[in-house]
């Protein structure tokens, strides 16, 4: 798969035209990886949550997709206004707190 396009200065990926706000790139490989891995379970709960009509189910999974996003540093305090003992620290509690919910 092709990298998505980058804004110069680092901060969002375009894809279709539009900003995303783009994941951290400090993040060690193993860690963003695990963190893409639980984001994309969750997304994958929110479905069957929708498909089940189980609204607890699918309230769960989407605060799971939350704090995947915001330990990617797609979501709150923007990566690159954070110091690196910040962003280091919020990928890990967020690691640590999807490990301890995961499904």
């Amino acid at each position: 798969m092709a990298e998505p396009e980058h804004t110069p200065d680092g901060h969002f990926v375009v894809i279709n035209g539009r900003r995303w706000r783009a994941t951290d790139p400090e993040i060690p490989p193993e860690p963003a990886a695990r963190l893409r891995s639980l984001l994309m379970a969750a997304r994958r709960d929110v479905g069957a949550a929708l498909r089940a009509d189980d609204a607890e189910a699918e309230r769960d999974a989407r605060a799971r997709v939350h704090l995947a996003k915001i330990a990617l540093g797609e979501r709150g305090t923007p990566w690159w206004e954070q110091t690196a003992s910040e962003r280091r620290h919020r990928w890990q509690s967020g690691l640590a707190a999807l490990d301890t919910r995961a499904t």
